[in-house]
């Protein structure tokens, strides 16, 4: 059955799209007819009219930082469970890390992913692993990752801490033209750290996570890239290029707005967890558990940073870094907490109400940052309101008022300190693959 979207808000920041119009996709999940302005669509016999009221139709949403857990730890989540909350969270595909049991750092492991993803409502993009079992200690096969359709690298989790390898995984990488992805942190700060280190971890009696451990090694990145681009990598081998995966301090936003000063292919992605939470809520709270992860939350200060740095565009990205636990790993001591929490049926909502509602940005940058952009960092084509294209759709309420409850977590986990958060904007459906999900109030 062809469906007909009337009367809604297109946004698609790829074509500078802002604006009322109204889409027929047929029933091949093909876009059909698109109008602007007022001038709605005359409907056939056969077709379904859905009347937006004005609510958004967006480029779908993408989210370049998961953790489904399959391989390994079924047991957290699924391929098929974590795509479920991804459908729920309004997004119509994600990139899954490749620190699962076994690590994808091979064609192999990524087939296996691609195999178990073809039935998805989702797309997936595979992240490998820049070294072998993301030790740290050899490079994976880059030239086989690539012909194998894989862009992106990452030791997600872990950092690697040897500078002679990170050169390495630099210059390979450049010559791959991979995506290097990565989680800024200097281990040797940090080893046995548990919230960020400051005064909260001193009331708490808690080991802190020095701010400094991401500088660090994002300091240190930077610097090797300018030295391999200025003395080694020559054309037609460009430059790496080098995105820093859910950054948290201010400190490390300076050097990144420094870095793109110089014309370097730098971007950074930030956590909705990271732009609404500080340490004190960790500090406040009861089941302290849901408020462990890497990068820590931190403070006041960088949490204003972040504000500014999605606002004058330092920040390219919004991804959640979706990672379930069972209720044993987070009901427990903070210090035996597993780090992370699950992220994909919040993100929209706490992306409207921290930052669209409160005026901080618009709604037209927080799809950009949630859709067209984290597409472009992973070399992804982008999605297109044009006849004859795919139909790739989020549907968005700005002004629904909702409360995240349990009975709403498609995530086979429920490690969140959002549940009974009451948030105003919600993703409310999505079309893809010539399948309707959602639009039930609609």
């Amino acid at each position: 059955m062809n469906i007909i979207f009337q009367g809604a808000r297109l946004i698609n920041p790829a074509q500078n799209l802002d604006m009322r119009g109204s889409v027929k996709v047929s029933e091949t999940g093909i876009i059909d007819t698109i109008v602007m302005d007022t001038e709605t669509i005359p409907p056939g016999a056969e077709d379904r009219v859905i009347d937006m009221n004005g609510k958004v139709v967006a480029a779908g949403l993408f989210d370049m930082h998961c953790h489904f857990r399959e391989p390994g730890q079924e047991y957290k989540e699924t391929l098929e469970t974590g795509s479920r909350a991804a459908a729920a969270g309004g997004f119509t595909g994600v990139a899954v890390m490749p620190n699962t049991k076994p690590v994808i750092d091979s064609p192999l492991g990524a087939a296996f992913i691609k195999h178990n993803s073809r039935d998805l409502p989702v797309d997936i993009e595979i992240v490998a692993a820049m070294t072998e079992e993301s030790k740290g200690e050899k490079l994976s096969p880059y030239g086989k990752l690539r012909s194998y359709g894989i862009t992106s690298i990452s030791d997600d989790g872990t950092a690697v801490q040897n500078s002679r390898m990170m050169r390495l995984v630099f210059e390979y990488a450049a010559s791959f033209d991979l995506l290097v992805i990565q989680h800024c942190e200097d281990t040797s700060l940090t080893a046995g750290g548990v919230m960020n280190e400051g005064t909260y971890s001193a009331l708490l009696g808690i080991k802190g996570i020095p701010e400094a451990a991401e500088i660090i090694t994002l300091a240190r990145d930077i610097h090797l890239i300018e030295y391999l681009q200025k003395h080694k990598l020559r054309p037609p081998i460009s430059p790496p290029k080098y995105h820093v995966a859910h950054i948290s301090t201010g400190g490390a936003l300076n050097l990144v707005r420094q870095a793109k000063a110089k014309g370097m292919r730098i971007t950074c992605e930030v956590t909705p967890h990271h732009f609404t939470l500080t340490e004190q809520d960790l500090y406040d709270a009861e089941d302290k558990g849901n408020y462990i992860m890497k990068p820590p939350l931190s403070s006041r200060e960088n949490r204003e940073a972040i504000l500014e740095a999605l606002t004058d565009g330092t920040i390219d990205a919004i991804a959640c870094d979706h990672a379930p636990h069972s209720r044993h790993e987070k009901e427990c001591p903070p210090d035996q907490a597993a780090y992370g929490i699950i992220g994909l049926e919040t993100s929209v909502g706490l992306t409207l109400s921290e930052l669209v509602h409160t005026g901080t940005i618009s709604l037209y940058r927080a799809i950009e940052l949630l859709s067209s952009n984290p597409r472009k960092i992973m070399g992804l084509p982008p999605l297109l309101f044009e006849p004859g294209c795919p139909a790739n759709f989020t549907f968005i309420d700005p002004e629904e008022t909702w409360t995240y409850t349990e009975d709403l977590v498609r995530s086979k986990s429920r490690n969140t300190p959002f549940l009974d958060r009451t948030m105003k904007g919600r993703a409310v459906g999505i079309y893809h693959k010539g399948v309707l999900h959602g639009l039930e109030k609609v």
